[in-house]
């Protein structure tokens, strides 16, 4: 093998770092087809939550054409977060370009497949596919670090599922293809548990604020889940958030005159 062949499979080994979601898939053909685009690209690692159709029908095995066998590997969660809990960036994707619940900046494949690729050597990347038939939920989308928007023709936006993913993996392999991954993987970032765990606590805290309050609240948490899930958080930085957020919630029980709560750090950490 030339140098040039060795770098590039060298690249393409981070393949193994990307997961595929797809999240309430209706119809088995699409499933099926699917397992074949994953098998076209070299991803392996891939999961089902809630899938609506059954992945070992005769239409799923039909479609998947020779990758019958991705059909049988595939992993089943019943919820998003249990998909990707091990991921350090999860990347949602919309055919939607209004009606999210706050003013979020969609990737085109080509903008946000550089930043995927630089946190792949450091844990798990998730690319997430929403159902057939309203794809993924402002509630899928909040657990989102970044969303990406094929750009299609206005009069007809919306791409078979399959279709797709297709068109990401094409885009995230040619990427790798064409970078240089050289550089040190960051062992210090946090899982996407971990930040789960601490939006949740910081949600506690800004509500006893009434910094979150309806009908605004779900916007709100969304835009701050969305700011802060975009700058690649440590487990350091975390803890610093945990801090934020216990501090916030003794003062406001303290100035009802309540006794300050013990550290709830054993209890979010």
């Amino acid at each position: 093998m030339t140098s040039e062949s060795v770098q590039a499979s060298n690249r393409l080994d981070l393949l193994g770092r990307f997961r595929v979601v797809l999240v309430r898939t209706e119809i088995a053909g699409n499933i099926g087809s699917t397992a074949r685009v994953l098998a076209n690209f070299g991803i392996r690692d891939w999961c089902l939550v809630a899938p609506r159709a059954d992945p070992t029908a005769d239409e799923a095995m039909m479609f998947a054409a020779r990758a019958q066998a991705m059909l049988t590997s595939v992993r089943h969660c019943e919820q998003l977060a249990e998909a990707v809990a091990d991921c350090l960036v999860v990347c949602g994707t919309t055919a939607r370009s209004a009606g999210l619940i706050a003013s979020t900046s969609l990737a085109l494949p080509w903008e946000i497949m550089p930043h995927l690729v630089l946190a792949a050597p450091s844990g798990k990347v998730a690319l997430v596919f929403g159902p057939e038939t309203d794809g993924l939920s402002n509630a899928d989308l909040s657990l989102c670090h970044h969303i990406l928007h094929i750009p299609t023709d206005n009069g007809y936006p919306a791409l078979n599922l399959s279709h797709s993913v297709a068109v990401c993996l094409y885009e995230l392999r040619r990427t790798l293809l064409a970078s240089d991954t050289g550089g040190q993987p960051r062992h210090d970032l946090a899982d996407f548990a971990s930040q789960e765990r601490m939006f949740e606590h910081l949600r506690e805290a800004l509500t006893e604020l009434h910094f979150l309050w309806k009908p605004d609240a779900d916007r709100l948490m969304y835009a701050i889940r969305y700011l802060l899930g975009r700058a690649g958080l440590t487990h350091q930085e975390v803890q610093i958030l945990h801090g934020l957020a216990r501090q916030i919630l003794w003062r406001c029980r303290r100035d009802r005159e309540e006794p300050p709560p013990k550290s709830r750090q054993g209890n979010w950490a």
